[in-house]
């Protein structure tokens, strides 16, 4: 709770810590030693060897942690993961950025890492659809396919030897990000899961998790092989009628856009894990109890969420058993 920036009343600060030391105690009994900070001894056996990792150190004999963060271990390997830190990118990651220069054959995003991440032209589909190689004529319309502060949502390809990073968008599922809103929490709060592209089809809205803190939420897109024929078919018919159709989002996705990303929003606040499960089960709770979209944000709210996260994993453990 000493994170938290909410203006609450003796009443709400009292459920609210309950619900904390509800959860916490929840999470101690499901890991131990899930969770250390700075000084905490780390359990190991010191029969088997082992190795140590960042984070740690040999103290009097003992292994402690030497940042605030999570236990890691793979195989003989034991480290600390830091909270709060700057993303960390693996090869395979679904990530968000933001276009912020155009250069030769490539652009560079901005995607909360130490560098900014580089999409080369050659690593993506042609708007046209077809596999070729990439001509002069190409480079020169770049910025028709992205430009300067364009959203775009792109796979970590590989590392280069500067310890840059390098994308590549040659799925249909990947390319520019229209029509919605991007909000951006601690990269902690993404765990990778098989799935990052959620489509809630309840509300016609797409949800992309990037692993480094970018959320996108937008009007939902059918996938792009397909849209790439009907839109050359229709540019030639109705030019002006498909421009007007673009530019237009009614004001019920807009309000529910918004609705999800401030259900995201609470979650970042508390420190939970963001899943597609856990925020429609955020929005849900908004939508019951029939809260205005902009009072999600209030303390009432937050101490809500917080209640219904912690009755929701003590009936989780108590199946378990």
């Amino acid at each position: 709770m000493r994170g938290l920036q909410l203006p609450l009343s003796q009443t709400q600060r009292i459920r609210l810590q309950r619900a904390f030391e509800k959860l916490q105690s929840l999470s101690s009994k499901a890991n131990s030693d899930a969770s250390v900070t700075v000084a905490d001894t780390i359990p190991v056996n010191y029969e088997d060897t082992f190795l140590k990792g960042h984070g740690t150190m040999d103290l009097n004999g003992e292994l402690v942690a030497t940042v605030c963060g999570v236990v890691e271990r793979v195989n003989k390997l034991v480290y600390v993961r830091a909270l709060r830190a700057r993303y960390k990118p693996e090869v395979g990651d679904i990530v968000i950025g933001r276009v912020v220069e155009v250069a030769q054959k490539r652009w560079r995003l901005e995607i909360n890492f130490s560098q900014d991440a580089v999409l080369m032209l050659s690593s993506m589909n042609m708007p046209d659809g077809i596999q070729r190689r990439r001509t002069a004529l190409d480079e020169l319309n770049m910025r028709s396919i992205f430009e300067e502060n364009d959203v775009v949502c792109a796979e970590v390809r590989n590392f280069q030897h500067d310890g840059s990073l390098q994308l590549q968008a040659r799925n249909q599922k990947y390319g520019k990000l229209e029509k919605g809103q991007l909000l951006i929490i601690d990269p902690y709060l993404v765990k990778k899961s098989k799935q990052h592209f959620h489509h809630l089809e309840q509300f016609g809205v797409d949800l992309i998790l990037g692993r480094n803190g970018f959320i996108w939420i937008g009007e939902h897109v059918e996938a792009r092989d397909s849209m790439v024929v009907d839109q050359a078919n229709s540019s030639e018919q109705s030019p002006v009628l498909e421009e007007s159709n673009q530019a237009y989002t009614p004001l019920e996705m807009r309000q529910t856009i918004c609705r999800i990303a401030n259900a995201v929003r609470v979650l970042s606040t508390l420190g939970f894990n963001v899943d597609a499960d856990l925020i429609m089960e955020t929005v849900e709770l908004s939508t019951s109890l029939t809260i205005d979209i902009h009072d999600m944000l209030g303390s009432e709210f937050h101490v809500l969420v917080a209640e219904m996260e912690a009755e929701r994993r003590s009936l989780t453990t108590k199946r378990k058993r």
